[in-house]
């Protein structure tokens, strides 16, 4: 169960990174010339369409992060047979470009999507919208590598992973709340 555990999150390390780079490079100021929202502030039917955290900054380096994580684990995969164990699949035969962008797009429209939901129901940038605010990337990611990447990752894997996430964000959240590196606490 162990190995299992280990393979879910090498597996999702890169949409794991997607989704911390932008609160990360926000709360160091850095880049801030492309912290401007993606929804370039406009409203729809009065709300945000997403709000002024979703960020330019957010989106080219999440992806960049989550991409060059993909090639990382590539690279970690020809050199290293504990990685060989624990990958679902051999990522020497695997396209990895079409697999790279599929999690690491898909991470970053969940979290999008669920932000669009969140204005909708008239919600501000963190307050507490469980379990989606820990989960949104794993449901946009599923759905991109399942369609999209021509990967079959087992549904199993999924299901773990959603409960994995939650648990593993409401801790690094917290725990980057008490360091003073997030202003949320979900």
């Amino acid at each position: 169960m162990l190995k299992f555990i280990l393979s879910c999150l090498f597996f999702f390390l890169p949409a794991y990174f997607t989704n911390m780079t932008p609160s990360l490079l926000a709360s160091l100021g850095v880049f801030n010339f492309l912290a401007k929202p993606i929804d370039f502030g406009k409203k729809f039917l009065g709300k945000p369409i997403l709000g002024s955290h979703k960020t330019w900054r957010g989106i080219i380096f999440g992806l960049t992060i989550g991409i060059l994580t993909v090639f990382l684990q590539r690279w970690l995969f020809e050199r290293s047979t504990f990685v060989r164990e624990v990958s679902f699949f051999n990522y020497q035969e695997i396209n990895i470009l079409p697999f790279a962008l599929s999690l690491t797009f898909g991470a970053m429209l969940g979290d999008l999507f669920f932000a669009a939901i969140k204005r909708r129901l008239g919600l501000k940038p963190g307050t507490p919208f469980l379990p989606f605010d820990q989960i949104n990337y794993v449901i946009g990611a599923a759905f991109f590598v399942t369609f999209f990447s021509g990967i079959d990752i087992p549904f199993k894997v999924w299901i773990i992973l959603l409960l994995l996430t939650f648990i593993l964000h409401i801790t690094a959240t917290q725990i980057g709340f008490a360091l003073g590196l997030s202003k949320s606490r979900w």
